[in-house]
């Protein structure tokens, strides 16, 4: 089984990657209006942000699929959802191995239509939207191991998140952070292996790390 290249899922990525590539064109040619930082205040950025998709790379979304599928993943997690680039690929590999996805997405809009995307590939049943404040949304009702996990919101929170999961990982959980190279906080715990990961650069601005346990 490969759903990522099956109908109606992939039609559906096809679809948001290409409006994804059309945003980022737009937000390129609209950036005097995007002064906000999204390592300083996070939220008035990805208020000015709410109708893009500050999606993940093609490749970067690729490789979440193939990591998902060989470490045979049960149980995802992902922070910072926009309108489900990432979010797609990795239900995609979780349909084929059996696993679930749960997801967090700040803006209410977002949200909304993250959910339909789901629906029209057909995996909506496989993904828990949780929406808000990721701290809270993550802060309860987690599967006791978790295999994977994507970082995609606010930068200034990724070690918060972070630390959130951890209780849940197991040796072998995959931790993958893009824009790394925004948070050197987060990069600095990763890359010091008394803190239980093993961590390497992957793709540009992708931080990639094992947990190896303490």
């Amino acid at each position: 089984m490969t759903a990522l290249l099956q109908s109606p899922i992939a039609p559906e990525i096809a679809r948001l990657l290409a409006e994804a590539h059309a945003s980022e064109i737009a937000m390129n040619a609209q950036r005097a209006a995007f002064t906000g930082d999204p390592t300083g205040d996070y939220r008035d950025f990805y208020a000015r942000t709410k109708d893009f998709y500050l999606a993940v790379a093609p490749e970067t979304a690729r490789l979440l699929y193939v990591l998902a599928r060989a470490t045979n993943a049960q149980a995802a997690v992902e922070f910072g959802a926009s309108f489900g680039v990432s979010t797609l690929h990795l239900a995609a590999a979780l349909k084929d191995t059996g696993g679930r996805l749960i997801t967090t997405e700040f803006e209410p809009a977002k949200a909304a239509q993250l959910r339909k995307n789901l629906a029209a590939a057909g995996i909506a049943d496989l993904v828990d939207v949780r929406e808000g404040d990721a701290l809270e949304t993550l802060a309860r009702d987690l599967p006791a191991r978790i295999d994977l996990v994507l970082l995609d919101g606010a930068k200034p929170l990724y070690p918060k998140i972070l630390k959130l999961l951890e209780p849940h990982f197991g040796v072998g959980t995959l931790v993958v952070a893009d824009n790394s190279d925004m948070c050197p906080d987060y990069v600095a715990v990763v890359r010091e292996t008394a803190n239980g990961y093993l961590s390497l650069p992957c793709i540009e601005n992708v931080e990639l790390s094992l947990w190896i346990g303490r």
